[in-house]
C-alpha cells in the first residue's frame, strides 16, 4: 500500500458526495485529476471501492468502511497541524465563508495570503446561491458570507470588497453597429435568466422592473457558468458580472452590447452578524482585510478599472 493523504481525501469526499464532478467542485480541482486520483487509489485495492450504476456513483460496503477509515485519519493530520501551529504561537481554527456563485472570482484572492500567513487556519467556504448564502449567515453555520446584494431586515455588519459591475452580453457571432443602444433594446433580445434566488438574476429583474421592460425570457439556468457557456454559444444574451468573464471577452468568445445606462453596479460586501461572537480566526481575518484589502484590488484586479 502506498496511497497517499491527497487521494484519501479525495476518496473520502467522493463518498460524501457520491459524485466525481462535485467532488472535483468542493476540492477546487478539475474533474479528470479527481477520475485519476480516484483510479490511483483504487488500484491499490483488489476489492472494488465504487460501483457505477447506468451514470450514477454508489459505494461499495468495502469503499465505505475505507471512507470511515479516510475520515478519521483526516481528522488526525488536521490535529497534527493545529497543535503545531500552536506550540510556534501561530492562529489554529477554522474560517468559514459562504459566499454567491459569481463570488468564486473575487473571494480567493482575498483569502490566498492570509491563509499563507497562518497554515493554521482552515478554510471552509460555500459556494452557492443567494437564497442559501444568506440562510445559512442567518442560522449562523458561518463566520461571513459574500453577497452583492446586502440583505434586508438582518441585523449585520459589513465591509466593502470590490464594485460589482453587470453588462449585457452576447455571443461576438452577432453584429452591433452603433456605440450606443437605447434600454429599449433588451425588449427585443433572448434574455436569458439564472435560478430564483441569484443575487444576479436580482439585479436584472430590478432593473427591468424600475425601467418598465417586457423582456423576453429565453430560458433559466441554474449556474453563471451554464448561463456564460450559452450565451458564447449564441442561445442569447444576458446581464452578467463582467468580474468572471474576463478571458471570454478578451478572448473576443462574447461582447459587451453598448446599452446607456450600464454598466449597473453593485458592491460585494463581506457580511457578518452584528452580534456574534467571533472566533479569534475571524477576528484576526478582518483585521487582515482592514490592513490589505486596498493593496489586493489594486494588484489583482487592475484590469477591472478598465470596464
Amino acid at each position: 500500500m502506498n496511497y497517499t493523504l491527497h487521494q484519501l481525501q479525495v476518496f473520502h469526499k467522493i463518498s460524501q458526495t457520491l459524485s466525481v464532478t462535485k467532488a472535483a467542485e468542493e476540492l477546487h480541482l478539475t474533474q479528470p485529476a479527481v477520475s485519476i486520483q480516484l483510479k490511483n487509489f483504487q488500484n491499490q485495492f483488489d476489492i472494488p471501492l465504487t460501483e457505477v450504476i447506468g451514470r450514477k456513483i454508489y459505494i461499495t460496503e468495502f469503499g465505505k468502511e475505507v471512507a470511515n477509515s479516510a475520515e478519521k485519519i483526516i481528522e488526525q493530520v488536521h490535529a497534527i497541524n493545529f497543535k503545531k501551529s500552536s506550540f510556534k504561537g501561530e492562529i489554529i481554527g477554522k474560517l468559514k465563508i459562504s459566499i454567491v456563485s459569481t463570488g468564486k472570482y473575487v473571494m480567493p484572492y482575498f483569502l490566498t495570503d492570509f491563509l499563507k500567513q497562518n497554515e493554521g487556519v482552515e478554510l471552509n467556504m460555500d459556494v452557492t446561491n443567494k437564497t442559501r448564502v444568506i440562510e445559512q449567515l442567518s442560522n449562523n453555520e458561518v463566520d461571513f458570507a459574500l453577497v452583492s446584494v446586502l440583505p434586508e431586515k438582518m441585523n449585520i455588519d459589513f465591509t466593502e470588497l470590490l464594485k460589482n459591475k453587470l453588462y449585457v452580453f452576447d455571443s461576438t457571432e452577432n453584429n452591433y453597429k452603433k456605440s450606443n443602444y437605447s434600454k429599449s433594446i433588451l425588449e427585443e433580445l433572448p434574455i436569458i435568466y439564472r435560478e430564483e434566488g441569484s443575487g444576479t438574476r436580482y439585479v436584472m429583474e430590478k432593473y427591468i422592473q424600475s425601467n418598465h421592460l417586457s423582456v423576453l425570457k429565453k430560458m433559466e439556468l441554474t449556474s453563471n457558468e451554464a448561463v456564460k457557456q450559452a450565451v458564447v454559444a449564441g442561445l442569447g444574451c444576458s446581464i452578467m458580472p463582467i468580474i468572471g468573464l474576463k478571458n471570454e471577452v478578451l478572448n473576443k468568445e462574447l461582447q459587451i452590447i453598448p446599452i446607456k445606462g450600464f454598466p449597473i453596479e453593485s458592491t460585494w460586501n463581506l457580511i457578518w452578524l452584528k452580534d456574534k461572537n467571533m472566533s479569534n480566526v475571524a477576528k484576526k481575518y478582518l483585521e487582515y482585510l482592514e490592513n490589505e484589502k486596498s493593496t489586493i484590488i489594486r494588484d489583482k484586479f487592475n484590469w477591472y478599472e478598465e470596464y
